[in-house]
């Protein structure tokens, strides 16, 4: 697996357009004898979409970065070359370690400190690779100090970055924001655009809260079970939850929306047991790609939310379903052909047969899938997406199903919303289950922000919940995600979502053996019998809020509302008469949240595993000389840990920590 970071290769005179005041570009990680990288998913605001093609042999260097020496036409594109490093896999006790300090008195300059010996650090201001002629200073081995080049003073927001690695392999990558040309060490400066600094709310519109009655319109229909019916929530209902500051509370920095696009009117999809068809209440339908249903309210009201919540310092991101509508819209009736086989070449129905033909089969009878790969169906469908960014303030996408969907539609609408709404921050995250390889293929600036880490969640849930469960699993898995997504990225770490049991029933074990964990919700009410699951969601919670990525809390979570899978954990919301035990998980999440977002280390810290067995994990998180240490133990005994911190970084003057840990508990030091 090889490394490219992208940069362009003017030593900081003015800011490039094209690359320095565009968005970062990202890591590319090439894991084939030769790949072919389109340039433009790393610098999506370049004029044409180039094409490299890299060979990655024996010899070829681990850390590399692309430079743009020139972008009249197509550009020169140039692969400059540095460490060659073991191509197996490393030791992690070997490969490098990296993160920052002040330097006091000196608000552009700050230290890299480094743990084991870095053979080689790329440094990185905005997409512009620095050298010891332009911002770099070798102090030792150990220590290099940095200085942010001058342009940064023309610009609110930048950034520097390093990477690093040795002959063992390669090591973390840091990232320290920039205000005007200065460093900034203090979250009082950060705002709704910087996205490292979310925490994302998901809810359900239809089940959350009901602001107006006259338009509550539930099918009322034998054919429909009431667990499937509409339930009257709307967008009026979340502005009053926003207004009453219950999202402030919870430190909310961005809410995401449900689908809101027009549903059909009837009932469609059949399951026997129990009988029921079923309505659109989750909004995953789409009847009408860009008119709002009016089950959920009014143009209006979404404006009023959308202005009140910006006036509140708070994001809302859209969940768009772009992979299909329904039959009976009128786009399909009016182009049957835009719809991919109903059959499978050997004649099967191509019924959600996910991985095998995941760009073509359809999730149900009435949601035909799209043929996106089509580029005259894809730039219409593109069009129809933007329509809510141009005609709303929305802050971004939810995007469903995004593993379904060709990636060419992915790079035509993020391109789009750069050139036809300069100078807007969104925030793009998808859902894709897969491998690390399959879901990061979407996580480029030219296509997505992120997607959320059901790897994470899963293994976190096995860990704690199974009883083979081991947190050395766990710490292998966030190893290899921020190998793959980066240091810093900015993936989404849920508490569950609306397709899962909810995990605090995981947690309590209320599911039988084998049991079907959707049929469970049906046919007997699902409940928190074993308290221990409240112990386990106020870890999950902490786990969530101190390692990289976005918080994401799924509605309900932040007490430890119950529910098995669809639709039992789609309940409605409830805010009162909690239980003492559900009141304390709020508290906890509350205060986890106030902690998290008044935290650089927190949003911008380095992670480093300080130690790790079956029952115990601990980390750190470093940003300027600042540490927060955490220790999970989900174990039935006490434990006491004794912590070496990296880089000669202390707590109360000394490099290690001792920490006592209840059982079922977690530790926050700062």
């Amino acid at each position: 697996m090889l490394l490219v970071a992208a940069g362009c290769g003017h030593k900081g005179v003015t800011p490039s357009p094209l690359f320095d005041r565009g968005p970062l570009a990202s890591p590319c990680l090439l894991q084939e004898a030769s790949t072919q990288v389109i340039v433009r998913d790393y610098f999506p605001t370049l004029p044409e979409a180039d094409t490299l093609t890299i060979d990655a042999g024996l010899d070829t260097p681990f850390l590399s970065w692309m430079e743009i020496t020139s972008v009249a036409g197509k550009g020169a594109l140039v692969l400059k070359n540095m460490l060659p490093v073991k191509m197996e896999s490393c030791d992690p006790e070997k490969v490098p370690f990296i993160t920052t300090a002040p330097v006091e008195g000196k608000p552009d300059r700050f230290y890299i400190l480094i743990e084991n010996q870095a053979d080689d650090v790329l440094v990185l201001w905005q997409n512009t690779v620095l050298d010891k002629e332009h911002g770099i200073r070798v102090i030792d081995r150990s220590k290099l100090e940095i200085t942010v080049p001058k342009n940064a003073e023309k610009m609110e927001r930048s950034y520097v970055r390093a990477f690093c690695a040795n002959a063992d392999g390669l090591g973390n990558d840091i990232l320290v924001p920039v205000r005007y040309g200065k460093v900034m060490r203090t979250t009082k400066e950060l705002d709704r655009t910087d996205k490292h600094a979310q925490v994302l709310y998901s809810l359900m519109i239809d089940r959350f809260v009901d602001g107006r009655k006259d338009n509550d319109m539930p099918l009322h229909s034998p054919l429909v079970h009431p667990k499937v019916d509409y339930w009257g929530g709307d967008i009026l209902g979340v502005t009053q939850t926003l207004e009453k500051g219950y999202f402030d509370s919870l430190g909310v920095t961005t809410i995401w929306l449900s689908p809101i696009t027009q549903n059909p009117w009837d009932a469609w999809g059949q399951i026997y047991d129990p009988k029921t068809r079923f309505s659109g209440y989750h909004g995953y339908w789409p009847y009408y790609a860009t008119a709002i249903d009016v089950r959920y309210g009014t143009e209006a009201e979404l404006r009023d939310l959308l202005d009140k919540a910006h006036k509140d310092g708070k994001n809302v991101i859209l969940d768009y379903v772009s992979n299909h509508m329904h039959i009976q819209s009128p786009t399909l009736t009016a182009h049957p052909d835009w719809t991919t086989p109903s059959d499978t070449p050997d004649g099967r129905p191509n019924r959600q047969l996910y991985d095998e033909f995941r760009l073509t089969t359809w999730f149900d009878d009435h949601i035909p899938t799209l043929d996106l790969e089509r580029a005259d169906i894809c730039a219409q469908l593109t069009d129809s997406a933007l329509f809510w960014m141009q005609h709303f303030d929305f802050d971004g996408f939810r995007h469903d199903a995004t593993k379904h969907v060709p990636e060419q539609y992915w790079r035509m609408l993020t391109r789009k919303l750069y050139d036809s709404l300069p100078g807007r921050t969104f925030y793009q995250i998808g859902e894709t289950y897969g491998s690390t390889a399959l879901i990061n293929s979407y996580v480029k600036p030219g296509m997505q922000d992120a997607q959320f880490d059901f790897n994470v969640y899963d293994t976190f849930g096995w860990a704690t919940t199974s009883e083979d469960g081991d947190f050395t699993g766990l710490a292998d898995r966030i190893a290899e995600d921020l190998s793959v997504y980066g240091s810093h990225h900015l993936m989404g770490n849920i508490t569950g979502n609306h397709d899962r049991p909810r995990y605090i029933c995981l947690a309590s074990h209320e599911f039988k053996p084998g049991e079907d964990q959707k049929a469970a919700g049906w046919h007997r009410d699902i409940r928190v019998t074993d308290p221990v699951g409240y112990k386990y969601l106020k870890m999950l919670h902490a786990f969530n809020f101190t390692i990289p990525g976005i918080p994401c809390i799924y509605y309900g979570d932040e007490f430890g509302q119950p529910g098995a899978n669809d639709p039992d954990n789609r309940r409605w919301m409830q805010f009162d008469d909690l239980t003492p035990a559900e009141q304390s998980v709020l508290a906890t999440t509350k205060a986890l949240a106030r902690m998290h977002n008044v935290s650089m280390p927190l949003i911008y810290g380095d992670y480093k595993l300080l130690y790790v067995d079956k029952d115990v994990l601990a980390y750190s998180r470093s940003y300027m000389g600042e540490t927060v240490a955490v220790v999970l133990n989900k174990g039935a005994q006490s434990r006491s840990l004794t912590l070496n911190l990296p880089c000669g970084l202390t707590v109360r003057g000394k490099n290690s920590c001792t920490v006592e840990v209840a059982p079922l508990s977690y530790e926050i030091i700062k």
